[in-house]
This record gives structure tokens, C-alpha cells and sequence, in this order.
């Protein structure tokens, strides 16, 4: 470590591996290399993984790093549902364990996750351990499993049958199970208040009461509840396109009911403002956009007169547009989403004919290249990259709205049909979320839509989410992550946010 510490002196450059990048930190830290430090830590947050992240945060107990402290900690809270499966969490101290449990942030869909890693620790070592099932037990938000869940796992177990503690805080939790009447009740319950979302999902504009509206709406999946979120300082925008970019979410082309914009608005989700950034080359609405390498892309729409074939990037560091190849077809009312680091747009209407054809772009050769047929025509269809592949969902193919459901596998340039939804829709808002693809509001033929659901690939299955308060078609949606407010963004509570920086008591 030595010889690597003084060859960084003269030369600038060390090759840091996972063999020595340990003690190589270790070293540069004891003897105050900040430069070396710095690299070291650079290579340890690009190897985050579920495997290591607790091994990692370990490190920075001996060597105070503070930002690979930070990152370290919250990879183990919001990749938890992974890392409860890893060695590592085997050798975390009893107060750690309690700490990352008892964190309202914590991210688990089911809180028989968090059981469950109390289990798997105790029997690591169950005569030294068992003494601590009821200080962790009660980082359980017991009251959020089902009556059923508490009688099978829990009241059965050993441990909790043999804890006099542990049987009260069981028996009190069933108590509480069998009074939560409704959704809302289980917010303001100690015992059954939802954990915080790492991700929100936005639902922005669109067509709402014959006219276009600047209604927002934020969806917390842990409560399964809408909340406004507007402002009412945008214009309002319907068959817009959005994204989410470094803390701020874009809101790109659209329709006021009077004329197609080629403006851009961008929302700061930390301040709550609006700023105006550089226009589009051409109108749009009915846009398809997405996002890749940290640009925006806007594709097709109309401008009033035509079906647009023509694309373009944006770039906020320059806050400059550019325009790239233009697709093969012309095409407005299609979708598209990035797979790969490749951008895919499917379906829409050529002025014409709803399309049946889909087309993918490679930023490396700025070239569009027709791949597979769906299986029928889609305009107003929803695209979006999920399990590896591109799932086109619902739309209307010139008769009806559908809501018949396909997937293509990039591999073998194929598509096959999954379980539809259960509302058939077109022109609705499409995102992934704690990796469930959801379908937000839409028309279904005669009217707009409050409706949404979920689908889940491991089962291939579509469940029901709580409606939106409004009912609308032709909104966009973008999932945000990683906000500092984000407590704004979803249902409030009156127990105070447990987001406090972490506790490095061991």
C-alpha cells in the first residue's frame, strides 16, 4: 500500500482494484492522501451492490468518509427487499440492525420482509441473539401484515410464543388489524402507518372536464393514495410529454385547446417553481419522449398541420436543443420509452392509419431502424421498458380502445401478448414503480378516466391502485426519486419524518 501511496505521489494515478482498494483507503486516510481517499471512494460506490453495501458501510466505521458513509447507508435502506438475502446483514450489531428496521424510509413493499430478516438474523446466532426479538420486533410495522400473516408466522413462532413482551405487542397489533376500517385509517395508527416511498409517481396534465388542465397529482405506493400537488402557476398542457432529470421534471410540447406548443417548462420539485427553458424546433403535441445518457428526447406529434417524423435531444447542461435523425414513419399519438441505450417509439397515427409498425434509434450511429410488428395497431398506446423488455399496453387501433397487452423481446426481435388490463384505455400515463408497471387515468371510449392499475411480470397479473381525484386522458407521467422534500410529495402524517442522517452508533 505503501508503494502505491508514494507512486500516486509522483505520478498521479493508481489502479485501484476490489483487492486493495480496502486497505489502499485505509492507508491513504491514516496518512491524509485526501486525492487517494477521494478515488477510493469513487471506486467503492460504483461496486454498490446488495452483497457488499453492508461490508462497505462497515469500512467507513474505521475510516470516517462521510459522503461514502451516506451512500453506503441508503443503498442498504432502499435496496433492502435484496440485501435482507446477502451474508453481510448476518454481521450487523443489534443496534444497526434496529436502527435501518425502525427508519420510516425504509423500503419494503411487504413488512413481512422486515420479519423475516429478523428471523434470519437470530438464527445466525440464536443463543446470543433471541434476547433482542422484542426490541426488534417492535421496528415491525406489525399492523400492516394481515390478521392471517400475525396468527401463521408470528404468534406461532418460538420466540415471540416465549417472550411475554413479544406476545403483547403481537396480541396489541391484531387489535389494531381488526379495527382499520379503510384505506385512510391506517395513516393516522402508529402501528399500521405506511413506511415513506423512495420514488413518487407524478401524474401531470392532461384533458380533464372538456379542456386541458395544470393539475398535478402525486401517488404515494406505500399509503395507495393520491394527493394534489398544483401549483396552478404552468399553463395548462394536455397530449404533453414529460421527464424526470436531475431533480427537476420537464414538461415538454402539448395542446392548451388552442394551439400545439414547441415551449418547455421545467419544475423544480425542491422549490415548487416553474422556469421557462429553450423551445423545441418544432410544435408537438401528441409528442412521444423520453429520456437517455442524461438528454431528453422529443419525438413525432403534430404542429397543427402535419404527423411529425422529425426527432430531437436536449441537453440541460447547454439548455440547447439539436435536431437527430428522423424516424422512418411519421408518426403522432405513439410512445416510447429507452432500453438498452436505445431509444424505442411504437404505434401512433400517421394522419391516416393507426400504426402497427416500431422503430428503434441508436444515439452511437444516429440512425432509426424498423424492428418487428406489433400485433395489432395502436394509437394513443403506452410504451414503456420493463423486465427487460418493451411493453406496449392498451390504445385504440381505429375501432375501439383496447386492452390487450404485448411484449417485445429485443433478443429475438419478437413480441408476445401478456394478461391484458381490465380496463381497456388509450392516452393514459405509463411509468414503472417499485417495479410494477402502472397505468394512470385515459379514456376508454366514451368518457375519461380516474382508473388505475398495476402489473406485475413475476406473476403476470393486474391489480387495482387507488383512482386519481380527477378524472383525465392525455396526461403524461414520470416517476422522481431521491428528493430531500419528498415528504411533500406524498400523504401526510402526524408522527414527525424520520429522515435524520444516520446514526453510527454499533
Amino acid at each position: 500500500m505503501m508503494q502505491l501511496i508514494i507512486e500516486f505521489a509522483y505520478t498521479g494515478s493508481v489502479s485501484v482494484t476490489w483487492e486493495n482498494v480496502q486497505e489502499l483507503l485505509l492507508a491513504a486516510d491514516q496518512l491524509n492522501v485526501m486525492d487517494l481517499v477521494q478515488t477510493c471512494c469513487d471506486f467503492l460506490v460504483e461496486q454498490l451492490c446488495p452483497e457488499n453495501c453492508i461490508g462497505i458501510f462497515q469500512v467507513t466505521g474505521i475510516c470516517y468518509v462521510t459522503e461514502l458513509q451516506h451512500k453506503a447507508y441508503h443503498y442498504i435502506i432502499d435496496h433492502f427487499e435484496k440485501v435482507v438475502f446477502s451474508e453481510e446483514i448476518l454481521q450487523l450489531s443489534v443496534q444497526q440492525l434496529t436502527d435501518i428496521l425502525g427508519r420510516n424510509d425504509l423500503n419494503v413493499r411487504k413488512e413481512s420482509t422486515v420479519y423475516e430478516a429478523i428471523l434470519r438474523w437470530i438464527a445466525h446466532l440464536p443463543e446470543e441473539r433471541k434476547a433482542h426479538i422484542a426490541v426488534l420486533l417492535s421496528k415491525v410495522q406489525r399492523a400492516l401484515t394481515s390478521m392471517d400473516y400475525m396468527r401463521i408466522n408470528v404468534m406461532s413462532n418460538e420466540l415471540v410464543k416465549n417472550n411475554t413482551e413479544c406476545w403483547l405487542i403481537t396480541r396489541e397489533a391484531i387489535a389494531t388489524i381488526c379495527h382499520l376500517t379503510n384505506r385512510r385509517s391506517h395513516l393516522f395508527n402508529y402501528l399500521a402507518r405506511p413506511r415513506l416511498p423512495n420514488a413518487v409517481l407524478l401524474a401531470i396534465g392532461g384533458w380533464s372536464i372538456n379542456n386541458s388542465t395544470n393539475v398535478i397529482e402525486a401517488y404515494d405506493v406505500r399509503a395507495d393514495c393520491w394527493i394534489k400537488v398544483t401549483n396552478h402557476l404552468e399553463h395548462p398542457r394536455a397530449f404533453l410529454g414529460t421527464a424526470f432529470l436531475n431533480g427537476n421534471v420537464y414538461c415538454v410540447g402539448g395542446f392548451d385547446s388552442v394551439q400545439p406548443f414547441s415551449s418547455v417548462s421545467r419544475f423544480d420539485l425542491r422549490t415548487h417553481t416553474w422556469h421557462e427553458v429553450a423551445s423545441m424546433y418544432y410544435r408537438r403535441c401528441y409528442v412521444s419522449v423520453t429520456v437517455l445518457d442524461e438528454c431528453i428526447y422529443a419525438m413525432g406529434g403534430y404542429d397543427g398541420h402535419t404527423r411529425l417524423c422529425t426527432a430531437e435531444r436536449y441537453r440541460p447542461e447547454t439548455n440547447q436543443w439539436s435536431l437527430i435523425a428522423p424516424m422512418q414513419e411519421c408518426r403522432s399519438d405513439a410512445s416510447s420509452t429507452t432500453l438498452h441505450n436505445k431509444v424505442y417509439v411504437c404505434g401512433g397515427f400517421n394522419g391516416n392509419d393507426c400504426l402497427q409498425t416500431a422503430e428503434c434509434y441508436s444515439p452511437d450511429t444516429n440512425q432509426w431502424t424498423m424492428i418487428a410488428h406489433m400485433n395489432c395497431q395502436r394509437s394513443g398506446i403506452g410504451i414503456i421498458a420493463y423486465a427487460n423488455h418493451v411493453y406496449t399496453v392498451g390504445g385504440f387501433d381505429g375501432f375501439t380502445r383496447l386492452c390487450s397487452v404485448e411484449a417485445y423481446n429485443p433478443w429475438n426481435n419478437t413480441w408476445h401478448e401478456v394478461s391484458p388490463m381490465s380496463t381497456p384505455r388509450s392516452n393514459f400515463g405509463i411509468k414503472v414503480l417499485d417495479d410494477q408497471l402502472f397505468v394512470v387515468g385515459g379514456f376508454q371510449g366514451f368518457t375519461t378516466s380516474y382508473n388505475v392499475e398495476y402489473y406485475d411480470a413475476t406473476t403476470d397479473e393486474w391489480t387495482d391502485a387507488c383512482n386519481m381525484e380527477i378524472s383525465r386522458s392525455a396526461l403524461s407521467c414520470c416517476v422522481v426519486s431521491e428528493l430531500p422534500n419528498r415528504v411533500e410529495y406524498i400523504v401526510p402524517c402526524d408522527l414527525p419524518s424520520l429522515l435524520d442522517d444516520v446514526s453510527m452508533e454499533s
